[in-house]
């Protein structure tokens, strides 16, 4: 997981050769206007979707990971915690993988957590078991997935 700004990202765009088309993406759109919903970047293999919503509270959701695609969080406004735990240190065998929406909650519960403010990002990896949405508030994000 890569945990850093906005600005920051542009450090990371050789990590993957997606990652430089999602960073243009993100400066050339004004994603705080962007209505909830999912945005083709290139096809389904690079995309945003746009949330907004309520946070869950202080309960801890279920850890999600996802095997096809790597997530992207950008916080466009509000605040969010992000719990995670390494994939590797969860229990994965014979847990349903619902493929068509590239997921499966485990039982774990995080070992530590991230809090994310306005511009920051989170950059999450399949091997990155994340439980989103800790915390109290309003938060508007754009997800971006970028398909390995």
């Amino acid at each position: 997981m890569i945990v850093d700004s906005l600005r920051g990202f542009e450090r990371y765009i050789n990590f993957h050769s997606r990652f430089e088309k999602v960073y243009t993406y993100m400066l050339k759109t004004r994603l705080s206007e962007l209505e909830p919903g999912e945005y083709p970047i290139v096809g389904k293999d690079i995309y945003c979707k746009i949330w907004e919503g309520e946070c869950k509270g202080l309960e801890i959701p279920k850890l999600e990971v996802h095997d096809t695609y790597i997530d992207i969080h950008l916080i466009l406004s509000g605040t969010e915690t992000i719990g995670v735990r390494d994939r590797s240190r969860c229990m994965g065998d014979n847990i349903p993988y619902d493929e068509q929406n590239d997921v499966a909650f485990l039982e774990e519960s995080p070992e530590n957590f991230i809090s994310l403010g306005e511009d920051n990002l989170a950059v999450i990896f399949p091997h990155d078991a994340h439980a989103p949405l800790i915390g109290e508030g309003r938060v508007k994000k754009a997800i971006f997935k970028i398909k390995m």
